[in-house]
């Protein structure tokens, strides 16, 4: 690669730009960071900061390399530092930039630049397009499954891919390859590979946005989702409250003939129970409510812990399966349950026949 090079590379910038649907300063870093690489391949030491100018009108490059200013007498790292004896008129701390024309580059240091500008154009391309998902984070979209992997799936939605990792994933819920199906934009992470979208089918927020679309009273505000509690593919307790007065919150949410809920369960999978529950500003109400189907017969609340107390025949109603009634109700109600047995009403003892003549006897006396 020579200065004619880089004149074509220049020349380039509005090409790639277009074509790839990139910010023409985008474009350039990305070359830049080529050059730099190169440069360093052939002339430096791969820990060096080095950094690019490249010059659009001239086809010209200059490269920095970038060092802090550290005390003479301590050991120091020449790729990195320098010393203060070597820094003229700068302080412990500065950085200092020691330019380098850029000439011509060897034939690795040319293939280095190569598989720079395509790995970067390429995670440029991805966080362009993940740009796109910024606004959707918190809504579901329809998607197809393009593979299944171990750990994780890979979900095609047209312009990007998003994988659903296996803690996101509804438990026991088959994948094929070629399948529609409704995901959770979760969120965006990035790391040292670059950005992944992160998708949910396993996500409360995901149960929520499914309801959102069955019930329209929680746009007109009548109703809300106050919490939700999910062990995805297993149960959901899902509290919900009315703001007008009149307005049944569960039997909005669970709809004609149970249609809304239905069609909710339709999406997740029968396996999934969902309970609709009445919340409530009275802790104990609300609890009661939350170990539904359980009947409770008194709760009581210290701090953030609450014993409630149970017939020997609703104990293990409200537990649960492997204890996840209770768990799902904790949860929901930020409460830590424990779940006792109420005593027994003492019986009163009967009188017989004798002690009742005797009383009658000693009252004539």
């Amino acid at each position: 690669m020579d200065l004619i090079d880089l004149q074509q590379m220049v020349s380039m910038v509005d090409v790639i730009s277009e074509e790839k649907n990139l910010p023409k300063e985008v474009v350039l870093d990305v070359i830049q960071q080529a050059i730099s690489a190169a440069w360093r391949k052939d002339n430096g030491d791969k820990d060096m900061d080095v950094r690019c100018e490249l010059n659009l009108n001239t086809g010209e490059a200059d490269v920095f390399i970038i060092r802090e200013v550290v005390e003479d007498d301590v050991a120091y790292n020449p790729a990195t530092e320098i010393p203060l004896a070597e820094a003229k008129g700068k302080e412990i701390g500065d950085i200092v930039e020691e330019k380098h024309k850029v000439t011509s580059f060897g034939r690795v240091a040319s293939q280095t630049a190569k598989q720079v500008v395509i790995q970067r154009l390429r995670e440029a391309e991805r966080d362009a397009v993940l740009a796109i998902y910024e606004d959707k984070i918190g809504t579901v979209v329809n998607g197809s499954i393009a593979r299944v992997e171990p750990k994780l799936v890979r979900v095609d939605m047209g312009k990007a891919t998003g994988i659903m990792p296996k803690s996101e994933q509804i438990e026991g819920e088959y994948y094929s390859v070629g399948s529609r199906l409704k995901v959770f934009i979760k969120g965006i992470e990035r790391d040292e590979r670059g950005a992944q979208l992160i998708l949910s089918r396993g996500n409360p927020e995901f149960i929520e946005y499914l309801f959102r679309q069955e019930v329209p009273e929680i746009e007109n505000g009548s109703v809300a989702v106050k919490a939700i509690a999910r062990e995805a593919g297993r149960r959901t307790k899902i509290a919900v409250a009315a703001s007008v007065p009149g307005v049944d919150p569960v039997g909005t949410f669970v709809g004609g003939r149970g249609v809304r809920v239905q069609a909710v369960m339709n999406e997740i999978g029968d396996r999934e129970k969902i309970d609709i529950v009445n919340w409530s500003d009275n802790a104990p109400e609300y609890i009661r409510e939350a170990l539904s189907p359980a009947e409770i017969q008194k709760v009581e609340i210290e701090g953030k812990r609450a014993k409630v107390y149970v017939a020997e025949d609703q104990q293990s109603i409200a537990i649960g399966r492997v204890g996840q009634n209770v768990r799902l109700a904790s949860k929901l109600t930020g409460y830590d349950l424990d779940i006792e047995l109420a005593k027994a009403p003492e019986k009163k003892k009967k009188k017989n026949v004798e002690d009742s003549l005797l009383s009658a006897i000693e009252e004539a006396d």
